[in-house]
């Protein structure tokens, strides 16, 4: 009698501890676990890497328009970069992840993280990390080409609806009235 009621606590036992451990890892995730995947993801540093390549975005940008405007002061270019620098240079990072972590937190379970924290702490991880601002950079540099067509095509495209509808609204105009005075 004695050995089937041990059999049977050790299975319940054992059946707790696995139900424990699924538990744990489909709770949401705390706090301190996106804090542990934002660290080992460096997101600190990858927001600076990625202001930096979107400040230089940006001046390129600037001269552009630079360029498209002549009657801009001679130092106008010099001027707008030194104000977007101090704009990008002011980011409050610490205040960005803050505002992050309530998203990962309402998306991703304690197991999640978990799970990431274990693939990016990895050599690949770790490669990934260290790859992903020249990625980002050399990606945004091959679509932006595709960007600003699109971009181009979808503001002819609103000009030409704004113009069909004022070509509509100035026929209606034209139009004498069908209403009859009683």
């Amino acid at each position: 009698m004695k050995r089937p009621a041990l059999a049977v606590l050790a299975c319940l036992l054992f059946a707790s501890i696995s139900v424990a451990q699924q538990t744990d890892a489909n709770a949401p995730a705390s706090k301190a676990d996106v804090e542990r995947y934002l660290d080992v993801m460096h997101s600190r540093q990858m927001m600076k890497d990625m202001m930096e390549v979107m400040t230089v975005q940006m001046h390129k940008m600037i001269h552009e328009q630079v360029l498209k405007q002549p009657n801009l002061p001679p130092d106008s270019e010099e001027r707008l970069d030194k104000t977007i620098d101090a704009a990008y240079k002011d980011m409050p990072l610490d205040q960005l992840l803050d505002a992050m972590i309530p998203v990962y937190q309402k998306h991703l379970t304690k197991g999640d993280v978990d799970g990431l924290v274990a693939f990016y702490s990895s050599p690949t991880g770790e490669k990934m990390l260290k790859e992903m601002p020249a990625i980002m950079s050399e990606s945004m540099q091959a679509a932006s080409g595709v960007m600003q067509e699109m971009m181009a095509k979808m503001t002819q495209r609103v000009n030409d609806e704004i113009a069909q509808m004022q070509k509509a609204d100035d026929g209606k105009a034209n139009k004498p009235s069908t209403v009859t005075p009683n």
